[in-house]
């Protein structure tokens, strides 16, 4: 981020960019979301593209026969954009633009193998593999998140004593902890930055396969068998959410 000499006014922004992403010191943040998108969005035509076996398209890097995962890079490109940002230079621009930009790039080449690292098998075109999807989605989100202004767990610089502070953290928590488990995983996501969101997800009843469900609603009860037709009404979304993935991912294998 650009530093002003003291005494030296500062000049009005010109425009959006420089309001809400320049000033506030938030380029590095976003130069890394643009990036995490971009590779993301590459490297599944890439891989859509072996897979699909156009003859132009360059394949798999295979070097001695050893097939070696995009994952493998991605993982060099954080361990770089890390160790970087943490060296002498890693407080003057350009640097820690550049730094996160590559930190964007590595986080998407290992979260789209994210499933791998889970299962430490190669599921990627599998049924299991949609979790290496849900990984780089909530990644993003949680990046546009922070962009926005919201903070994880709801702090901020305007919280004074760490009373205040661990009160705070323990709500959010809490609550965000409550909505997951009962198998609400995006909404606990976005409870951690938004707290009537994580207090909706906390009160509404769970899903019928959660943790909250096995352990709360026997079995025949009442709000078992009203999960489980909420469950049956919504499963347009999960239809949805699966039309999306394999438009942008690709169909998994049978």
């Amino acid at each position: 981020m650009r530093r002003v000499p003291a005494g030296v006014p500062l000049a009005a922004p010109d425009g959006w960019f420089d309001r809400m992403i320049v000033l506030p010191g938030k380029l590095p943040l976003a130069i890394l979301l643009l990036m995490f998108v971009i590779t993301f969005v590459f490297i599944r035509i890439s891989v859509r593209m072996i897979r699909a076996g156009v003859s132009w398209w360059p394949g798999n890097i295979t070097p001695g026969g050893k097939h070696i995962h995009h994952m493998v890079f991605g993982v060099v490109f954080m361990i770089a954009a890390g160790f970087g940002v943490f060296s002498p230079i890693g407080e003057h621009s350009p640097w820690p633009e550049l730094f996160a930009g590559l930190f964007g790039v590595g986080t998407a080449l290992v979260l789209d193998e994210f499933a791998l690292i889970l299962d430490l098998k190669d599921v990627y075109w599998s049924e299991q593999g949609r979790v290496s999807v849900d990984a780089v989605v909530i990644g993003i989100a949680v990046c546009a998140l922070m962009l926005l202004g919201a903070t994880p767990l709801g702090i901020t610089d305007n919280f004074r004593g760490w009373q205040v502070v661990v009160g705070v953290v323990l709500l959010h928590g809490s609550l965000a902890l409550v909505t997951m488990a009962k198998g609400k995983a995006w909404t606990g996501l976005f409870a951690l930055f938004i707290p009537i969101v994580g207090l909706i997800g906390a009160i509404r009843l769970a899903r019928p396969q959660s943790p909250w469900a096995r352990w709360r609603y026997e079995a025949g009860s009442a709000k078992a068998r009203k999960a489980e037709h909420r469950e049956a009404d919504e499963q347009w979304f999960d239809r949805l959410r699966d039309g999306i993935y394999n438009a942008v991912a690709g169909r998994p294998s049978q």
